[in-house]
């Protein structure tokens, strides 16, 4: 089928060596074939005093020998001039067909003496009597076996003279191995863009594994260089490189269009100009016969750069074998583009695909989120409805590298499988990360009404005007935002199925925020100036909560990096919560004053009322981040201990 494709191409000088080793090959069939029909005609006139001695003769050609024995043994007198024989028509049948198999050869290295020799066995042919099934008149035996015939000439003629033209064929293009190619009459220039070729074969070639394909032939075909290299063992899947000069000419098939964009992409950073994609038929070739085309042409400034070419060529072939296989895999976990972009990377950095589908491919997988996740994610979902698209793929790109890793390095199976499962547990982690961010966020807000609670205490203090409407609007639209991360949160940690804690943590600064939202809004109905007696412990209120939700902050930062082993990073988590625990204690400390002053002191009832209510609030905003503190001390704790 690739002989097929290739001939479709026009390339067929890249064939020359094979077709002139099968018109070889049908000489030696001929010829013992020739030898059969001599030795039926003379048992059929002496049928007991001719012995069949052809046996060996028959095997080395490929000849059943039973079956040329009992066609000998049969053969017989249909009148004077006439034998017959079962199996007569057949074997002359064969015999027109290997000296067309032989003239077919020829014609390929020398297209003149290909012509006259068809020329010749169409003129034998033509001359030819006409046959009944089995039967043969001798005469024409005496022309088809005899060295020459009544007019000068006689099929044997023919087949010594075509084996004459298959040895001096042979003899030019005689074979040698070039740095891991099958050359054919190379000429000196040649040599070094062979060479340059089958270095970047051989750069990547290990990462096939145990998997054929590769084999590069090279000859030299007129004013060009031909190379050739299998690929792999899927119909179709050809490529042909033109070398003339310094432009190399690619022509790629395919049955797969999109590995055939795939292998184009490849050369994105290579000055290549690539044709349209062609579609084309051939008979036999798959359910429908259709497989795509596209030549590209690179046009090097010197042999440096064409040479420079041609081994990133030869280092792309292995990334397309079983590319379609590992394709359909991936498909299983992301999205069809993720999935060849996925396929794109691990090309690019030299890790392939096959160490990947070696391991098991979709089976790796599973494995890994049976064994590390089960609970996070459900039988036959996809890891980025569970994980998120960004780290599906990244997990997946170590899972290719890590695959290929493990065997070419000869590790064990059982390690890289660790080393997977591992991975993918430190994504979800990273997504629990993630989703701690958010309540990192939330922290942020939350302090950004404490602040403006502070400076509204300070602008008492020192007597300046303070616009209490605006940080109570403000205030407002902050939680209002809010609660929308907080609901956006709630979601994602829904769809992922995190851990529950970071939903708690999560609700627990809304509380507070909360909290904070409403000591605005009664900081903005507290009449005139409080009395400075209220306004030192009111400080020292807002003072703690807005150092309580800087801690928050600080506490949930350092928790998002203790899953990745940083001792450090849960050493700054615990102590945030302690300075949480601290503001908790301080702002109760203050709350208590405040409410003593008050209920001692002899304050007008709106003053009295809207203070009182406004520490309230402020401390349970610090108890809400105290419990914040004991959520997010728990959540550290059980990480630490996995």
């Amino acid at each position: 089928m690739k002989s097929q494709i290739i001939e479709q191409l026009g390339q067929t000088e890249i064939l020359l060596p094979s077709l002139i080793a099968e018109g070889l090959a049908a000489n030696d069939r001929v010829k013992t074939r020739l030898s059969v029909l001599q030795a039926a005609a003379r048992h059929a006139h002496l049928p007991h005093g001719v012995r069949f001695d052809l046996r060996e003769e028959c095997r080395a050609a490929g000849i059943d020998p039973l079956a040329m024995e009992a066609l000998v043994n049969g053969a017989g007198l249909v009148t004077r001039e006439r034998i017959g024989s079962a199996g007569l028509g057949k074997l002359e049948a064969a015999i027109w067909e290997d000296v067309e198999t032989m003239v077919r050869s020829v014609k390929a290295g020398d297209a003149a003496d290909g012509d006259a020799a068809q020329q010749r066995l169409s003129d034998l042919r033509d001359t030819a009597p006409s046959q009944a099934d089995d039967t043969l008149n001798l005469s024409h035996i005496a022309r088809l076996t005899g060295v020459a015939g009544g007019n000068g000439t006689s099929l044997h003629r023919l087949v010594m003279d075509l084996h004459k033209a298959l040895n001096r064929l042979a003899t030019a293009h005689a074979e040698e191995v070039l740095a891991g190619a099958h050359a054919y009459g190379l000429a000196p220039q040649d040599r070094p863009a062979v060479e340059a070729f089958m270095r970047g074969v051989d750069s990547t070639r290990q990462l096939k594994f145990d998997h054929p394909g590769l084999a590069t032939t090279a000859t030299r075909a007129g004013a060009r260089l031909i190379i050739q290299n299998d690929i792999g063992e899927t119909d179709a899947h050809v490529v042909v490189i033109a070398v003339e000069g310094g432009t190399v000419t690619v022509t790629y098939t395919d049955v797969h269009l999109p590995r055939t964009r795939f292998f184009t992409e490849l050369f994105r950073d290579c000055a290549v100009q690539w044709s349209g994609l062609d579609r084309k038929n051939v008979e036999g070739l798959g359910d429908d016969g259709v497989f795509y085309l596209v030549t590209g042409r690179f046009a090097g400034a010197d042999d440096k750069a064409r040479n420079a070419f041609l081994e990133t060529l030869g280092a792309s072939f292995v990334f397309l074998i079983d590319w379609n296989k590992a394709r359909k895999v991936l498909r299983n976990w992301v999205s069809k583009g993720d999935a060849v972009a996925i396929l794109d990377w691990a090309a690019r950095h030299h890790f392939g695909h096959r160490g990947f589908l070696e391991l098991g491919g979709s089976e790796l997988v599973a494995s890994a989120v049976h064994h590390a996740t089960p609970a996070r994610i459900g039988f036959g979902e996809r890891l980025d409805r569970a994980l998120g698209r960004e780290a599906s793929v990244d997990f997946l790109k170590t899972v290719l590298r890590v695959s290929a890793e493990a065997l070419l390095e000869g590790g064990s199976v059982r390690l890289a499988r660790d080393r997977i499962e591992a991975e993918l547990v430190r994504h979800l982690q990273r997504l629990d990360g993630m989703l701690l961010a958010i309540v990192v966020r939330q922290a942020g807000l939350a302090r950004e009404i404490a602040a403006g609670l502070v400076q509204f205490i300070a602008a008492q203090q020192a007597g300046r005007p303070f616009d209490c409407a605006t940080l109570a609007a403000q205030a407002r639209r902050i939680e209002e935002k809010a609660d929308k991360i907080a609901i956006d949160a709630r979601n994602e940690i829904e769809r992922f199925d995190a851990d529950p804690s970071i939903e708690r943590l999560v609700n627990q600064i809304e509380q507070a925020i909360d909290e904070f939202e409403q000591a605005a809004f009664i900081s903005s109905l507290v009449p005139g100036e409080i009395d400075k007696e209220l306004l030192a412990p009111l400080a020292a209120l807002c003072a703690a909560a807005l150092s309580g939700s800087e801690a928050a902050a600080q506490g949930a930062a350092a928790a998002t990096d203790v899953p990745e082993g940083q001792r450090i990073d849960s050493e700054d988590a615990l102590a945030a919560v302690a300075r949480l625990i601290e503001a908790e204690h301080r702002g109760d400390d203050a709350e208590r004053a405040i409410t003593a002053i008050v209920l001692r002191g002899d304050f007008d009832l709106k003053t009295g009322l809207s203070v009182l209510e406004l520490a309230r609030a402020v401390e349970r905003s610090t108890d809400r981040l105290a419990g914040f503190g004991h959520l997010l001390r728990a959540r550290v704790l059980a990480d630490l201990s996995k």
